[in-house]
């Protein structure tokens, strides 16, 4: 999840520059007739997280699918360690081809959860990077737009997990209006 904060953090830094290549306007952006004062505002990424609807649902998409994995993996892992524990306590009565048999299905076994571990915990790595970029692409393409209308020419970010702007002025933060455009949009694709 902190890989989330960062690619927000990079993103509405990164925004100001393509802030000027719009798109058409977007319903979901209120327009104000009059111009701001000032064309820099910023974000507070950290409140922008926890109250955008969409990665909410992301966040717990990803949580859903990192716990079933880990119960899947640990299902396995105990199943696996009740056949060690019946090999040991057997072992003594099985001739020496049983025994290499079964110390050869044993860990081969062994290596499939190994293998399992591994393809599950990439799987949610990719996973999350590409919700990290459906993420961003989301809020790019809506500060592009929301930029434009507005007037601002570089939206900043702040956030206290990776301060990059130690302090802005209240009235340059525009970050109830930015989330409130973003959930109005999501409810909008959700029906």
């Amino acid at each position: 999840m902190r890989s989330f904060i960062i690619a927000v953090s990079i993103l509405l830094a990164s925004v100001a520059a393509n802030a000027q290549n719009a798109p058409a306007a977007n319903p979901a952006v209120k327009t104000d007739d009059t111009k701001p004062s000032t064309t820099v505002v910023f974000v507070n990424s950290d409140t922008l997280l926890n109250n955008y609807d969409y990665y909410k649902a992301v966040k717990t998409k990803l949580q859903d699918l990192s716990q079933k994995a880990q119960a899947e993996i640990a299902a396995k892992g105990q199943a696996f360690q009740k056949e060690v524990a019946i090999y040991q306590k057997s072992a003594s009565s099985l001739n020496l081809v049983q025994r290499t048999a079964t110390e050869k299905r044993l860990a081969k076994k062994q290596q499939d959860l190994q293998a399992l571990t591994q393809n599950t915990g990439k799987q949610l790595q990719d996973e999350e990077a590409d919700q990290n970029s459906k993420l961003y692409d989301r809020i790019a393409m809506f500060l592009k737009t929301y930029t434009k209308l507005k007037g601002y020419k570089i939206v900043l970010t702040y956030s206290k997990a990776n301060p990059s702007m130690l302090y802005g002025d209240e009235s340059l933060d525009v970050t109830k209006d930015v989330v409130a455009g973003l959930n109005e949009e999501y409810k909008k694709e959700a029906k």
